[in-house]
């Protein structure tokens, strides 16, 4: 048998396959999510999210510089506020957790990008991401009130804000109120195609914003709706999103190529807290080989057309990464 073409001859060693390697993951494209805390020498373990913690931030400032020595170019802060009200107002404080741990950051790793959630749900003490009354979430109330929100965290020195809410219109108010204060060069990383998904569980116990009542589905959209989430990309757009996030990743590479084909804008895949949460379970039972399972799924990501990871791999994919390149 004489065969022309044999894709093989492009596999036989790991120099070969390294050079004609289609995609990558660098660790230039990893966003690494952190959670703090007010109060001293707090390090407190996420139960369901092994090497995940809620951190002071005395020991925050410590961690930070595991994640500066790695290499990773950014985080994404989530806070805790000692306090949670039914308006959520520890997320506009000027003296807020996530304030105050932007001014620590950029103290200490000017370099090192800050980009800040922007949503109520981890400061209501109902758990919802906006203004309740009669059980239902107010749109546009919570929208002057997010907006608020993301003009504090510039004023802090935050180098990007991220809206999570999945309000309607929300990134035109930020847009807006960030300009009208001085901000025209924060860009803004909407969370535009974000599903009302089963992978957030550990997530809400980081960051204790499990609602007390209903769920988030009025608001986050259905898992089965793809046009959607290109309709929801393109009013953020619209309305001045610089980057869109697609969470989860890895049930959604799908939307995440989409978005990519027809808005071409840079793209985020968020790894959330449960799709991190069953590898760790699965490497830990010694079912899988948690370095090449984490690698394929992160590449997946690029395959796709993210250009940004969002992850809590990070750490871990960083020095994968480095000892690869040895």
């Amino acid at each position: 048998m004489n065969l022309i073409n044999r894709p093989r001859r492009l596999r036989s060693s790991e120099a070969i396959r390294r050079m004609v390697r289609e995609n990558h993951v660098r660790i230039e494209d990893l966003i690494y999510p952190m959670f703090v805390m007010f109060g001293e020498k707090k390090k407190i373990p996420v139960s369901s999210m092994p090497g995940v913690y809620n951190y002071s931030l005395d020991e925050y400032l410590l961690a930070l510089k595991e994640v500066a020595e790695a290499g990773i170019p950014a985080i994404l802060l989530f806070g805790i506020p000692e306090v949670k009200d039914e308006v959520g107002t520890g997320a506009y404080d000027h003296h807020g957790i996530i304030q105050e741990a932007v001014r620590l950051t950029k103290l200490h790793y000017p370099n090192l990008y800050v980009i800040t959630d922007v949503c109520l749900c981890e400061y209501t003490d109902h758990g919802h991401c906006g203004i309740i009354q009669e059980g239902k979430v107010l749109n546009d109330p919570t929208l002057k009130l997010l907006a608020q929100t993301a003009v504090s965290h510039a004023e802090a020195g935050a180098d990007m804000v991220a809206p999570s809410d999945m309000m309607d219109g929300r990134v035109a108010a930020i847009r807006e109120a960030l300009d009208d204060e001085g901000y025209s060069h924060i860009p803004i990383m909407s969370y535009s195609a974000k599903f009302a998904s089963a992978f957030y569980g550990p997530f809400r116990e980081a960051a204790g914003s499990t609602p007390q009542f209903g769920d988030r589905r009025t608001y986050q959209m259905d898992p089965p709706n793809g046009n959607e989430a290109m309709l929801e990309t393109a009013l953020d757009i619209e309305e001045g999103a610089d980057i869109i996030i697609v969470k989860p990743a890895l049930a959604y590479g799908d939307i995440t190529y989409r978005t990519k084909e027809q808005f071409g804008l840079p793209v985020a895949a968020y790894n959330v807290s449960g799709e991190y949460a069953m590898v760790k379970a699965a490497a830990e039972k010694g079912w899988i080989d948690e370095k090449r399972v984490v690698m394929e799924s992160l590449v997946s990501m690029k395959r796709a057309g993210a250009d940004l990871i969002i992850t809590y791999h990070a750490l871990d994919a960083a020095r994968w990464i480095k000892e690869d390149q040895l």
